[in-house]
């Protein structure tokens, strides 16, 4: 058995840094369950020299080992460990483009990125294909995607992914982010927006991005697709096909920078017309999920984040088995719960297609 150790990334988020060693030691469990038949063993959080590890022992890594663990969401380097020396070990991340795609964008609610990397990483082990995130290209869609925080991790991996969001200033503000960024960065591409139509009537508006890691890559058209749609997550099914995605990525409302809408998808309006959103995600994850299930192949996985105070694991558990999904609920996987503020205790859940 060799000794690793796992350097975890500075985060510039003060309250995530203490929680992020614990939470990449949660996921690497579960990359060794799901992925590498359990070979990764005595996993632990080691102090060395003062500075936060993970430590772990496992057999010679292979390179498509060390391919997939290249992708933890707070890696910032992997070590050997001889002795009381440290030997680095070439990293080989799936990472297309330049960090600033995930950070450049900056508003009030953003899910913290490396949570939204963990989240999809740990949605793609509870696949049946997990490997598939280092050697194929999974589809991934975000139900509710907002201003497109894992449209963008799904980019920088090279998959093709969709989402739709209610909200049409966050359809704007994402649209007008992603094609400055790919003009700023001089990536070949498409993009257009355009109303989506049924039988004369205007069901919502579409984002969609064509777009090439490289030049050449473009040209010989190895190119991926970003697809937003503003319209309610609750019609999704209008907007794609069945079975037609790998993955469901999404972080569900918290209930405090964020509402959700309740079964009906309209809302309440109060005295002056304004919107009244539901605080708990239950009841927009009852409605929601009997729709996204059915765009989901079998097969396929589901990931979402919620807040804790606002909706117990059991009753999100409740929900996703009640439409047939299967729910990963080993200890690897209960491992996520942790604070992001006085009044957010986040966790995640994963439950797989039959």
């Amino acid at each position: 058995m060799t000794a690793y150790g796992l350097l975890v990334s500075p985060s510039h988020n003060r309250v995530y840094a203490q929680a992020a060693a614990a939470l990449v030691k949660a996921e690497l469990t579960v990359f060794s369950e799901r992925a590498l038949d359990g070979r990764v063993r005595d996993v632990q959080e080691t102090a060395i020299g003062g500075v936060p590890y993970v430590t772990f022992s496992a057999d010679e890594l292979t390179e498509q080992d060390v391919r997939l663990l290249s992708n933890l969401s707070s890696l910032y380097a992997l070590f050997r460990i001889e002795d009381e020396l440290l030997r680095p070990v070439t990293l080989q991340p799936l990472d297309l483009f330049g960090s600033d795609l995930l950070t450049i964008q900056k508003y009030s609610g953003k899910t913290n990125e490396y949570f939204t990397k963990l989240l999809l990483n740990v949605t793609a082990m509870a696949t049946d294909s997990p490997m598939d995130l280092v050697t194929g290209r999974p589809r991934v869609l975000d139900p509710m995607c907002g201003r497109g925080t894992t449209l963008n991790q799904a980019m920088m991996y090279g998959l093709d992914a969709a989402g739709i969001d209610i909200d049409g200033k966050d359809f704007d503000a994402y649209a007008a982010f992603i094609k400055t960024w790919l003009k700023n960065n001089r990536v070949k591409h498409q993009a257009e927006v355009a109303n989506v139509r049924r039988e004369k009537a205007v069901l919502g508006r579409r984002l969609h991005v064509t777009l090439g890691a490289s030049k050449e890559r473009y040209k010989s058209g190895e190119t991926m697709e970003i697809t937003v749609v503003n319209a309610d997550s609750l019609d999704a099914g209008k907007f794609f096909r069945p079975g037609s995605f790998d993955m469901i990525v999404t972080d569900a409302p918290y209930g405090v920078q964020h509402g959700s809408r309740p079964k009906g998808g309209q809302g309440q309006r109060g005295r002056k017309g304004k919107l009244h959103l539901s605080r708990s995600p239950v009841e927009l994850l009852t409605a929601a999920v009997p729709e996204w299930a059915r765009l989901l192949r079998s097969g396929g996985a589901i990931g979402i984040s919620w807040n804790t105070y606002v909706g117990r694991r059991e009753e999100l558990a409740d929900v996703l088995a009640s439409n047939g999904l299967d729910v990963q609920d080993s200890d690897a996987y209960r491992g996520f719960r942790h604070r992001v503020d006085q009044a957010i205790t986040r966790d995640l859940i994963t439950a797989r297609k039959p």
